[in-house]
């Protein structure tokens, strides 16, 4: 029995039936048992072909063989069909995780299209090949999806749960599901894109199983949680046409531990990918204001200019780092050289005038997308993906038409992509391209060179993007396979378009529309900054979408207060979408209170729960000591009573002293009594910083200053009765700061101006800031 282990993984081969078994060396994890592998596609007849690959043959060429040090190698070789094949298992050296592949060769001389290539599969359709240890029920089973692209749900299922899927069909589905990806309809049937999580509820142990990359193929991932668990893992050859004696081999298969209390546990996961990938150093989060959920393709130069000026006048207070002109600038989708009349001037200028105020200038593109009215569709109708009859391949219901894409093996097609990116660079001066749309260079067609796959067409894609554009600017991927752009963007859209509604609505009807779980709305963008926030600062930083804090929208205050506290907490980019002339300053103080954002990865501690989780917590480090920031939200549309105990979020059982961001009260807690106790109103969020209380009875308790509750204190110093705080030199500050005190206060200045305080309760104080940065000091 060939066996290859280490300290954490336990792989092993029989050879009598040619099963593999992937066993974890720890306690209570999931096993892989009784699994073979296979290989699907057509002969040049249209004949299909199946090809079981039990590992216990090696009949081979030796010109297929590869370097077998350090892994575990099988081959074979179909004498009818005269395809050959390869697997190898290897450990990692490092991480705790289990890697395999698999090659396949034609050795006919006619070409061969390939279907599938199954890396995990049951041995026969009615064996399981998922067991818990210790045996138990399937319904203790839990299983995270992950979705194609950037607005594909994400999320994670119980067993007696159905999949969530859009009803729209063509008008949606070619927009968020991967066609290689099938949409379940039954109880306990779940897919899932790139990686995906099984886990058992009881033991809160899983395993993470997934790609290394999406070089070579998309990968899924495919899960039946009934009475006989199943689990599956495939490469979509997309029908590519394999020549004689040519070879494919897929991107490597992953197989890693995790917790299922704390989303951080994918850690050996995504430290894998980010190391396949080069990721290293990645940027802070971006700050600034986007166009977009306000104007729509409504805007104008002018109207640029006018929330430029506003910028400018209140960036002492609201420290943008990033203007970002949207969608209407040009004169239609896919002719982005050509402006229409509300741009007479183009935009060079304005991207000039944006930089020289002190912004980074930034532009949105779709660049594999088109418009059917476009010239360029009129132009180079050569250039359009089709289908096998020569019909256009439809790229979802946008811009109130059935899209087109661009076939990027067409020649021709990527010196265009990269003329246009390389103008909106180096020819108009813009610095951040938010670009958008992407999934449509991977659509289901006909290609030019159909030896590709979908993934390969959408990486090269990527690449000439990257060429183009320079190591030096910033890019957003959106609308796009999240593992095709790894290590190409500097930020990406981890979930639906944000609205000024919360449940989806069009054209301000919501009906039809209500359980859509891709359209956009604050609800669907919410659910996935959540679900996806493991990914910052790992593959790249986060974009949740803008936030929104006008008045004139459907979203309550409440749930404004939610998207804030949402985006603040998952760390990543913070884009403000509103008119700015029109803004209140009560409505401003939330959008200061998110800048700088946190920038660290909260521990989403029931993440693996049936639904959006409604619990997180981030640990933070400052002048002021450590403390924790913990959210609860109420995701129903009716108030609930609630009660929750440190426990609840991974955190001992203490005294601690609470502070409640948006309702600005503070309060003691003992040990072994609840954090906290009241109602929460439907989509309503609790944000509390919780400190341990001290013995000396001097600490800061929080403040409105900045959504942390404390890393807006660069320096403290206590001594003889005095405490000096140095602000962080970000903005101007206004609102208040919470303390306790042994005493009460004596003198209390701000740059040398006295400060007013009042007692809040028991020996906590609030002391008024209302000043630039500086030193602020209470003598007590």
């Amino acid at each position: 029995m060939p066996v290859l282990e280490n300290r954490d993984f336990h792989v092993s081969n029989e050879k009598q039936t040619g099963i593999i078994n992937i066993l974890s060396k720890i306690d209570n994890i999931p096993l892989l048992i009784n699994n073979n592998m296979a290989a699907s596609g057509r002969f040049l007849s249209g004949d299909k072909f199946w090809l079981e690959i039990n590992l216990f043959r090696s009949s081979i060429p030796t010109q297929f063989k590869s370097d077998q040090s350090r892994s575990l190698h099988f081959s074979g070789l179909d004498e009818k069909i005269k395809i050959g094949w390869e697997v190898e298992f290897k450990l990692d050296e490092v991480r705790p995780i289990v890697l395999w592949r698999l090659s396949i060769k034609n050795f006919s001389e006619s070409p061969v299209f390939i279907d599938k290539l199954f890396l995990l599969k049951p041995k026969t359709s009615t064996q399981s090949n998922l067991e818990k240890s210790p045996p138990g029920t399937a319904e203790d089973l839990r299983f995270y999806s992950h979705g194609w692209q950037s607005w594909s749900y994400s999320g994670a299922y119980r067993a007696d749960d159905r999949m969530r899927r859009t009803h729209l069909g063509f008008l949606h589905e070619p927009m968020v599901m991967n066609p290689g990806t099938p949409s379940y309809t039954k109880k306990g049937e779940f897919s899932s894109d790139f990686f995906a999580v099984v886990g058992d509820a009881v033991s809160r142990k899983g395993i993470v199983v997934g790609f290394l990359s999406q070089v070579q193929h998309f990968g899924t991932i495919s899960t039946c949680l009934k009475e006989s668990p199943q689990i599956k893992m495939w490469a979509n050859g997309d029908d590519a046409r394999l020549c004689s004696m040519d070879e494919m081999t897929t991107d490597w298969a992953v197989l890693s531990t995790c917790c299922l209390s704390d989303s951080n546990s994918l850690s050996s996961y995504l430290d894998a990918v980010a190391e396949q990938h080069d990721i290293t150093d990645i940027s802070p989060p971006q700050t600034g204001w986007c166009s977009w959920y306000y104007y729509y393709q409504d805007i104008s130069q002018m109207i640029i200019e006018e929330n430029l000026e506003v910028l400018k006048n209140i960036r002492r207070d609201v420290p943008f780092d990033l203007i970002q002109i949207d969608d209407g600038y040009q004169k239609e989708v896919g002719d982005w050289l050509e402006f229409n009349n509300k741009f007479p001037a183009g935009v060079r200028g304005l991207a000039r005038n944006i930089k020289q105020s002190g912004f980074m200038p930034g532009i949105w593109l779709a660049p594999f997308i088109l418009h059917p009215r476009s010239q360029t569709v009129k132009d180079h109708p050569e250039w359009v993906l089709r289908k096998k009859n020569k019909r256009p391949v439809r790229a979802g219901f946008v811009w109130n038409d059935l899209g087109m894409a661009l076939d990027l093996t067409a020649p021709g097609v990527l010196d265009h992509v990269h003329n246009v990116i390389s103008t909106a660079v180096n020819e108009w001066g813009f610095q951040y391209l938010k670009l958008d749309f992407l999934y449509a260079a991977a659509l289901d067609g006909k290609y030019f060179d159909d030896t590709k796959t979908r993934a390969q067409v959408l990486k090269l894609g990527m690449e000439t993007i990257r060429e183009a554009a320079g190591e030096g600017t910033m890019l957003l991927g959106c609308g796009v396979p999240l593992g095709s752009a790894l290590g190409l963007v500097d930020n990406m859209r981890i979930g639906a378009d944000v609205s000024s509604h919360w449940k989806p609505t069009y054209f301000n009807i919501s009906f039809p529309f209500k359980n859509e779980p891709h359209m956009p709305s604050a609800e669907n963008s919410i659910n996935n900054i959540i679900t996806r926030s493991f990914l910052h600062n790992r593959w790249w930083v986060n974009d949740p979408d803008c936030l929104l804090v006008r008045e004139d929208s459907s979203l309550s205050l409440l749930e404004i207060q939610t998207l804030a506290t949402v985006i603040a907490l998952t760390g990543g980019a913070v884009l403000l979408s509103d008119n700015m002339a029109a803004l209140s300053e009560d409505r401003l103080q939330i959008v200061k209170a998110l800048i700088p954002p946190i920038n660290k990865q909260a521990h989403v501690i029931d993440w693996m729960e049936s639904g959006t989780p409604n619990r997180m917590r981030i640990d933070l480090v400052g002048a002021v000591g450590s403390w924790h920031l913990v959210s609860f939200s109420n995701w129903e549309d009716q108030f609930i009573n609630i009660s929750f105990k440190s426990e609840m979020f991974g955190m001992p059982d203490a005294a601690y002293i609470v502070s409640s961001f948006w309702n600005h009260k503070t309060w003691m807690c003992e040990q072994r009594f609840p954090l906290f106790v009241g109602t929460i109103q439907p989509h309503e969020t609790v944000l509390l910083a919780v400190r341990k209380q001290t013995k000396n009875n001097i600490s800061y308790i929080g403040s409105d200053l900045h959504i942390s509750q404390g890393l807006e204190v660069e320096n403290l110093q206590i001594e003889n009765n005095e405490i000096k705080l140095q602000f962080s030199d970000h903005k101007r500050l206004y609102g208040h700061i919470d303390f306790m005190l042994p005493g009460k206060p004596k003198e209390t200045t701000h740059n040398g101006k006295k400060v007013d305080w009042i007692m809040v309760n028991n020996a906590i104080y609030r002391f008024m800031v209302d000043d630039d940065p500086g030193l602020f000091s209470i003598t007590y």
